[in-house]
């Protein structure tokens, strides 16, 4: 799973560099297809129709934009300055799987998306911290909650976390906010993806037409942060940890 998560976070990076004013979100679709059948990887979203999508999803990664959150499916569009853009993407390489997403501001970044885009990463760095061996799953989700709290942003628990490992979603759920002390406890092991994501002002979403894509309810902006971690005796490793990422600041 270290290997996949290390081919999602170079393809990440990539598209990091490549989203930029005037890229079309197709482009970023293909070079994403192209990096996966250059690696000989598979793409965990191909055909992929679970029961709360309208699938089956035919793109190989996740790019929403602006009030736009999870699952947003690639179409022609192209960049803007100020655009944030979430993208999320998951594969797996020899049978084992890795999931990871990131929120990049385009061109001119206003403060108050800054702000937001930083919160869900402050969010993943405190879970990822409480995710150590005999703590409890509630736990983690009470550290992305008062991470959440502090910044005033609402949490929606209809999506969240889950576990990993040989496909891209199983048990448990890790819900974005919790109470600390409940929960499976945590042993070594146990491989996790966690993703807070906050919209600036609400806590409830809307599904685009499309069956897939999934906005704020009341048109906010949104951001999303995303690592798969491993539980292990010396504390949680982070698989999908990006070469120049670097924790976020306060």
């Amino acid at each position: 799973m270290h290997i996949t998560g290390q081919f999602v976070a170079q393809v990440l990076t990539e598209l990091q560099g490549l989203a930029q004013v005037g890229v079309n979100l197709l482009d970023l679709e293909h070079h994403v297809r192209r990096r996966i059948d250059e690696r000989g990887a598979e793409s965990c979203y191909w055909d992929y129709a679970p029961s709360f999508g309208s699938g089956p999803f035919r793109n190989v990664v996740c790019l929403s934009v602006n009030d736009a959150v999870l699952h947003g499916l690639p179409h022609d569009y192209t960049l803007r300055d100020g655009d944030v853009l979430s993208m999320d993407l998951a594969v797996g390489i020899d049978g084992w799987v890795a999931d990871s997403a990131i929120t990049v501001i385009v061109g001119t970044a206003a403060e108050d998306d800054v702000r937001l885009v930083r919160a869900t990463r402050l969010a993943l760095e405190a879970a990822v911290e409480a995710a150590r061996p005999g703590n409890r799953l509630g736990d983690v989700s009470a550290a992305i909650g008062a991470v959440a709290d502090a910044h005033g942003y609402p949490v929606s628990l209809e999506f969240g976390g889950h576990g990993l490992g040989r496909t891209m979603h199983e048990d448990p759920h890790v819900p974005n906010k919790g109470r600390p002390g409940r929960g499976l406890v945590l042993r070594p092991g146990l491989t996790l993806a966690l993703e807070p994501w906050f919209a600036a002002t609400t806590d409830r979403i809307a599904f685009d037409e499309d069956g897939w894509t999934i906005r704020s309810a009341d048109g906010s902006r949104t951001a999303h942060s995303e690592h798969t971690i491993a539980i292990t005796e010396d504390g949680p490793l982070v698989l999908t940890r990006r070469d120049d990422e670097r924790p976020p600041d306060a």
